[in-house]
C-alpha cells in the first residue's frame, strides 16, 4: 500500500473528527451527554462505509451499488490497522512526565480506590466467565474467550479492544475484536448517561459533599468549547525549537519507550520458546500484544528521568496532547472499521455481555463504593465508575462535575490509583494476557484465579479501608 493512500486515509479520519465536533456542537443531545467527538466521528465513518451505506446500496438501482460505501478497500485496511499501532503510543506515554511516588504514598492516598477499582475489574472477569461457561458457550455455541470481553471492552475501552485484534486473530477468535469494540462503544455511551444520572441521584439523596450540577454548565461547556479567558497552556517548551522541536522530542521519547517494550517482549518470547513453550508447550508471551510492555518501557524511562533529569525536560501536558491525539484517531478509526455483521451474527452474546457489564458496574458504584471508600465516596467512586464503563476520560469528566474545585481530592486520588491499577488491569498485563490464558488453560482455571483475586481485593477494601469510614 502506498504512502499516499495511508496519508489520505489519515486525512479522512481528521475530517471525520471535525465533522464529529460539529455534530457535538450543534446537536444538543450529544452535548448534553458529553459524547466525545471521536465516537461521533467514528459512527459517521461507519454510516458511510460498507457496513451501512454499502449494505443499503444493494437495494439501489443497477449501477449505483457501492460495496464499500463512500470509502474503498485500501482506506478500510488503513483504518483497521491504525488502532494496533496507536495503542502502543498511548500506553507508552501513560506515566511519562509524572513523578512516580513511592508505593506507600500512593497507598495512603488512593488505597480505597485501588481496592474498589481492582474489585470491579476482577468482578468483570468473574461475571463474564460465569456467563460464558453457564450460558453463552452451552446455549449459543460461543467461544469461551468471550468471558474476558467485559473487562477488555469496559475497563480497557476502545484502545485496548482494538489493540488486541492480532491476539484475537492468532487464537482463532476473529469475532472478538468487533464484539469488544461494540461493547466498548456501548460502555462509553451508557457510562456517560448513567454517570450523569447517578450524579443527579446522589444530589437528590444528599450524598454529595461538593458539586457542580450538570444543569449548571453553560452552553459552551456542554459543547466542549473553552471560553477565551479560561484557556490554559497546552504544553511548555522544554527544548529550544532551533535545537529540536519540543513536540518532536516528546514524540521521540514515547517512541523510545515503545522500543524498550518491544525489546522486552521479544526477550520474553525467546525465553518462552526455549523453556516452557518449547515444542508443544503452552505459550502466553507469544500471544501478548506490545502495548502493556510499552507501558513498562515508559515507566522505566520515567524512573530514570526522576533520578537523573535535573532539567525536567519532559512536559506532562505535551505528553497528554500526544496521548489525546492518538486516542482520538484510534477511536474514530476503530469504530469506523467496526463489523456490524459480526455483532449481528452474535447479537445474543453481545446483548448479554453488555447487560451484565452495565449492571455490575452500577451495582458496584451504589453498593460496594460506599462500603470501601471512607470519605467522599461519590466524588471518588464516580471516576472509577466512568473508567470501568470504558473510558478514563469519562471518569475524569464525571469527577470534574462532582468535585469541580478539587476539595474532595478525587482527581489526585484517581491519578495515583492508576499507578497501581493500569499496569495490571484496565489495559494492563492481565487484560492483555486474559484471552491467551483462557486459550491455554481454559475458562474455569481463569475464573477461579479471578475470583480469588477479586475476593482478596474485596476483603482489603471492606475490612481495611471500609472500617475507617466515619459513623
Amino acid at each position: 500500500m502506498s504512502a499516499e493512500v495511508i496519508g489520505l486515509s489519515i486525512l479522512f479520519l481528521g475530517v471525520a473528527l471535525i465533522a464529529g465536533k460539529v455534530v457535538r456542537v450543534y446537536v444538543p443531545v450529544f452535548s448534553k451527554y458529553f459524547l466525545p467527538s471521536s465516537i461521533i466521528g467514528g459512527l459517521l465513518v461507519l454510516l458511510i462505509g460498507p457496513e451501512v451505506l454499502g449494505a443499503l446500496s444493494g437495494y439501489f438501482p443497477d449501477g449505483y451499488q457501492m460495496e464499500y460505501g463512500l470509502l474503498n478497500e485500501n482506506m478500510l485496511s488503513v483504518f483497521s490497522s491504525l488502532p494496533i499501532l496507536l495503542i502502543n503510543l498511548i500506553f507508552a506515554a501513560l506515566f511519562l512526565g509524572k513523578k512516580i511516588p513511592d508505593v506507600k504514598k500512593i497507598w495512603s492516598i488512593a488505597g480505597p480506590q485501588v481496592s474498589f477499582g481492582q474489585t470491579v475489574a476482577w468482578g468483570q472477569y468473574v461475571l463474564g466467565l460465569l456467563l460464558a461457561i453457564l450460558v453463552l458457550a452451552p446455549f449459543f455455541n460461543a467461544n469461551p474467550m468471550v468471558g474476558a470481553l467485559i473487562e477488555i471492552a469496559f475497563e480497557g475501552g476502545h484502545g485496548t479492544s482494538a489493540g488486541l485484534a492480532d491476539t484475537f486473530s492468532e487464537l482463532g477468535f476473529e469475532e472478538g475484536v468487533d464484539l469488544a469494540l461494540g461493547l466498548a462503544t456501548v460502555g462509553v455511551v451508557s457510562g456517560v448517561i448513567f454517570g450523569v444520572a447517578l450524579i443527579n441521584w446522589a444530589v437528590r439523596k444528599n450524598k454529595t459533599n461538593y458539586l457542580k450540577s450538570p444543569e449548571e454548565f453553560d452552553e459552551n461547556q456542554l459543547r466542549g468549547i473553552i471560553e477565551v479567558e479560561d484557556r490554559e497552556e497546552s504544553g511548555w517548551l522544554t527544548t529550544s525549537p532551533q535545537s529540536i522541536e519540543p513536540l518532536a522530542f516528546h514524540l521521540s521519547v514515547v517512541g523510545l519507550a515503545i522500543l524498550f517494550g518491544w525489546g522486552m517482549l521479544e526477550l520474553l518470547i525467546y525465553i518462552e520458546s526455549i523453556s516452557w513453550g518449547a515444542g508443544d508447550g503452552f505459550k502466553i508471551f507469544a500471544y501478548l500484544p506490545l502495548f502493556p510492555l510499552a507501558m513498562v518501557g515508559g515507566i522505566i524511562i520515567q524512573l530514570f528521568l526522576d533520578r537523573f533529569d535535573n532539567y525536567k525536560i519532559i512536559d506532562r501536558n505535551t505528553i497528554n496532547r500526544i496521548q489525546g491525539l492518538a486516542l482520538d484517531f484510534l477511536i474514530v478509526s476503530a469504530i469506523g472499521s467496526l463489523s456490524l455483521q459480526v455483532i449481528g451474527t452474535h447479537i445474543e452474546v453481545f446483548v448479554l455481555l453488555a447487560m451484565v457489564g452495565i449492571c455490575w458496574n452500577i451495582f458496584a458504584f451504589l453498593v460496594i463504593a460506599p462500603r470501601m471508600i471512607p470519605e467522599n465516596w461519590v466524588e471518588r467512586g464516580i471516576g472509577d465508575f466512568g473508567q470501568s464503563m470504558g473510558m478514563t476520560a469519562a471518569g475524569l469528566m464525571l469527577i470534574r462535575i462532582v468535585d469541580t474545585e478539587g476539595d474532595a481530592k478525587a482527581m489526585e486520588a484517581f491519578g495515583y490509583k492508576q499507578l497501581l491499577f493500569e499496569p495490571f488491569v484496565g489495559g494492563g498485563l492481565m487484560t492483555a494476557a486474559s484471552v491467551p490464558l483462557i486459550y491455554q488453560f481454559g475458562a474455569v482455571p481463569v475464573l477461579i484465579f479471578s475470583a480469588v483475586v477479586m475476593v482478596g481485593w474485596s476483603l482489603v477494601g471492606f475490612f481495611h479501608f471500609g472500617r475507617k469510614k466515619e459513623p
